[in-house]
């Protein structure tokens, strides 16, 4: 690992990110980056980490494909996607790790999975719409709104 500083002071770590297809050995950890996204991008799903750990097994061996995004072994970030009825693939989850944030890490995972996991297909994403970050993020990356997901809540118990 290299340590950049920027001329605010800031640390920035640097490294070669390598990338490899998770398998259901990797339930754990995709199931612990998810209980992350959701407590960060503020998503009402009440799932405990175990019950994330036994559906992730269940995509996994079924229509999802994962990603864990590496720096000396360790994970970093990891997109979890499937095949989006022929039209390129649905990206349901992407995660930096907490500390490794606003170094560049996702646009780096991002432009691995376009350029070398899924070269040549469409991406689509959903984003909450009060994560005014991860559009942001989306948005910078060449990402545009495409539709709008409504919902309508039960108003019975």
């Amino acid at each position: 690992m290299i340590v950049l500083r920027k001329a605010s002071g800031k640390a920035i770590h640097c490294m070669v990110m390598k990338w490899r297809r998770a398998n259901l050995d990797d339930s754990p950890v995709l199931a612990r980056m998810n209980v992350e996204l959701i407590q960060d991008e503020g998503h009402s799903n009440p799932m405990t980490a175990a019950q994330l750990e036994d559906r992730m097994r269940r995509w996994l061996a079924a229509e999802y494909s994962a990603v864990l995004f590496e720096d000396a072994g360790e994970p970093v970030a990891n997109a979890l996607f499937r095949d989006n009825e022929g039209r390129g693939i649905f990206l349901r989850q992407f995660l930096v790790v907490r500390h490794l944030r606003r170094q560049g890490m996702g646009r780096r995972a991002i432009e691995l999975l376009a350029n070398e996991v899924v070269p040549g297909t469409r991406i689509v994403v959903d984003v909450l719409v009060w994560n005014e970050r991860a559009l942001a993020f989306w948005r910078n990356l060449g990402f545009s709104d495409y539709a709008h997901t409504l919902e309508r809540r039960s108003t019975t118990p």
